[in-house]
């Protein structure tokens, strides 16, 4: 029998007016939106559906902006009786994972991810951290060269391993343009600067740890009802410490996003949805394996033919 995974993007995915077609149908998706501006005390959803795109692209806008959109789109999947096997996330996509999966509940998980924004955007000054798409290299020659220009006093790591041949590294601007010209040197095919606010995933991340400690202890986190494919391990994760733990964790390691659809292809997960705007997960999945089936549900057209899809597969 089929299994499913529902799989749910991180910041990057945002687009002015995701999810609008869908509130405007169905009041029940509506509801999610105005829940969320309601616990940020704050118009997210004006933001969200009119932008200006600068504005959602924020670090402490995209980030619940992601999470209320895939929350609503997930809330008409189970409306037709699509449920999911396992759940997984990328980055701040774990969150939406960790509510569709019963762990965390819609307001408080809309309120941490606000927080984490914050948190994330004052550990390193504006200027001072960036990252870069590293293409054509393994992991391990360029966990070698991140570790020697660390090791040279730039800090460098890798931070997102999406899939073979591309790897995102993190770190001090400095460390990041001295890694990427040793990755060039040695023979990645090529590197792409990435227009972020900052170092996520790296090291540098460290103090938003520290501070988002209070923010979870602060909410409720439930034991998961089905397991969690967990960034920072790429294992499947239910009890409720161990989520706190690795919640924690997840700001400053790697995104383990390849290992992640290796696990539930191991799994016996065959059928990946992706939940919510865009469909950079969707192709991180077939450049893992071809075979599998994947779908991107962002609004009605392509919530309608997935449904279909699945409905003629069972």
């Amino acid at each position: 029998m089929s299994k499913i995974a529902f799989i749910f993007p991180g910041q990057g995915s945002q687009t002015v007016g995701m999810g609008k077609e869908l509130a405007d149908k169905y009041p029940e998706v509506q509801a999610y939106f105005t829940k969320a501006d309601e616990r940020l005390e704050s118009e997210l959803t004006s933001v969200i559906f009119d932008g200006p795109q600068e504005e959602l692209t924020q670090t402490t806008n995209a980030q619940p902006a992601l999470l209320t959109t895939s929350i609503a789109i997930l809330d008409r999947l189970r409306t037709e009786g699509i449920t999911a096997d396992y759940t997984a996330g990328h980055s701040l996509g774990e969150y939406s994972a960790l509510v569709a999966a019963g762990a965390l509940r819609f307001e408080d998980a809309v309120y941490a991810v606000r927080k984490r924004g914050e948190f994330m955007e004052e550990a390193v000054p504006s200027g001072e951290g960036t990252m870069a798409a590293v293409l054509g290299m393994a992991r391990e020659p360029l966990k070698e060269v991140t570790d020697l220009v660390t090791e040279e006093g730039h800090p460098v790591g890798l931070a997102n391993l999406n899939c073979p041949g591309q790897i995102v590294i993190s770190g001090t601007v400095k460390g990041v343009e001295l890694a990427s010209e040793k990755a060039k040197e040695a023979g990645a095919k090529r590197v792409i600067p990435l227009q972020v606010s900052g170092p996520f995933h790296s090291q540098l991340m460290k103090p938003a740890a520290d501070q988002f400690v209070s923010i979870l202890d602060s909410i409720t986190i439930e034991d998961a009802a089905v397991p969690v494919i967990a960034n920072v391990t790429a294992e499947p994760v239910t009890n409720r410490e161990e989520i706190k733990r690795l919640l924690i964790e997840q700001l400053y390691s790697p995104v383990q996003w390849e290992d992640t659809v290796e696990k539930l292809l191991e799994l016996d997960v065959d059928t990946f949805i992706e939940v919510g705007p865009g469909k950079v997960l969707s192709g991180l999945v077939k450049k893992v394996n071809r075979r599998v089936k994947t779908y991107a549900v962002q609004d009605e057209a392509s919530l309608v033919q997935t449904i279909q899809a699945l409905k003629e597969e069972a």
